[in-house]
């Protein structure tokens, strides 16, 4: 009979810390475009969900939401994400009705040909395709050069067959273009949508927020979920909302890539997979003693961590935290993925919880009293 309940035992799965609102929360929010320059949207359904988490809530000129809990406490920490989407801008439509592009944020190129996308107009949003010539007649000159996609080439075709049709649809100079591509789920444990760059993050934090309230969990200091806009075209978002919290010690997540995908050198961008855990990093803008506290949380709580280096700078909205005011301790939790900046951007469910759950036991482990002092 031992022998039956230790097997069992063994067997037994992992309580998660999700439950099916989170799920249909994360679908919703994946689904609902948040482009750079017009998060709106997507804001509204990150901050209707964490409002029950929160004491209070504010948001900024630019869109950046904020989440507060015990707002009249002078520590200050923060668990930041950004909210933004790669996406295009209409920048030209010919007489012919075709629509050309700018990029807004950095949008790859060479995955547009053949996608479905939404422009989101003043009358609403219009679908549309990227065109792009068939094979045949791209090769029926077999000493031309095949041309490929660039910013240049690449066009929309909404049905219209004129500028005036286009302009009826409400399609206009400077309406916003994204992806039609959502959520949705593959074996074993994978996600894929996307923005989960760094809509994901969003989700992680709104989490972290939903457990401490759930689980009746009392801090000994003010906490600000952030989730900010703009970070795709510079940490702009980040850079305004820590000039104006000006908090003592800043926890940002994001994610970085998952290098055991074909194309990918290891000896330039790391070890990293999906599905073993969240991968903090080691870099300037990264608070060393903060680190060392979040990487003793990870190992007293037996949460696997994946780490890597940085040169320079995170590229991610930590710097823009770590040099602001007058400098604030930060560290970099971010999340792996694979194909970045597609449509098809993918992660694991795993490396959802262990992200969260480190956030949270890195919260309930911090106080104002923390060392973070070098000397």
């Amino acid at each position: 009979m031992a022998k039956a309940k230790s097997k069992a035992t063994k067997n037994k799965k992992k309580t998660s810390i999700l439950n099916e609102n989170s799920w249909q929360f994360l679908k919703q929010y994946i689904n609902t475009p948040s482009p750079v320059g017009f998060e709106t949207g997507g804001q509204k359904v990150w901050l209707d969900y964490i409002k029950p988490y929160t004491d209070s809530q504010m948001v900024d000129p630019y869109g950046t939401a904020v989440g507060i809990i015990n707002p009249t406490t002078p520590f200050k920490v923060v668990i930041e994400a950004h909210a933004d989407e790669i996406s295009w801008f209409v920048n030209y439509i010919t007489n012919d009705g075709v629509i050309y592009l700018k990029r807004n944020g950095g949008v790859d190129h060479q995955i547009a040909p053949s996608m479905r996308v939404i422009i989101h107009g003043k009358k609403g949003p219009v679908k549309a395709v990227f065109g792009w010539p068939a094979i045949h007649t791209r090769l029926s000159n077999s000493d031309a050069k095949e041309q490929q996609p660039k910013t240049d080439n690449l066009f929309l075709d909404c049905g219209a067959r004129t500028k005036k049709e286009v302009e009826e649809l409400g399609v206009h100079v400077g309406a916003v273009v994204t992806y039609s591509d959502g959520y949705d789920e593959l074996a074993n444990g994978y996600l894929i949508g996307r923005a989960f760059d760094n809509r994901i993050g969003g989700f992680m934090i709104a989490e972290v927020a939903r457990l401490l309230k759930e689980n009746k969990k009392t801090l000994p200091y003010g906490l600000y979920v952030v989730n900010a806009v703009q970070e795709e075209i510079g940490l702009r978002g980040a850079e305004m909302i820590a000039r104006r919290i000006k908090p003592n010690v800043a926890i940002i997540t994001d994610v970085t890539h998952d290098t055991q995908t074909p194309m990918i050198n290891k000896i330039v961008e790391g070890d990293v997979a999906c599905g073993k855990g969240p991968s903090p990093c080691y870099g300037p803008a990264v608070h060393n003693k903060l680190l060392s506290f979040v990487q003793d949380v990870a190992e007293k709580k037996k949460i696997n961590l994946q780490m890597r280096t940085v040169s320079r700078s995170t590229g991610t909205d930590t710097d823009s935290f770590a040099y602001a005011n007058d400098g604030c301790p930060s560290v970099l939790i971010s999340i792996p993925l694979r194909y970045m900046h597609t449509t098809v951007e993918m992660l694991h469910k795993d490396d959802v919880e262990s992200t969260i759950q480190l956030m949270y036991e890195t919260l309930l482990a911090l106080t104002p009293k923390t060392n973070l002092n070098y000397f």
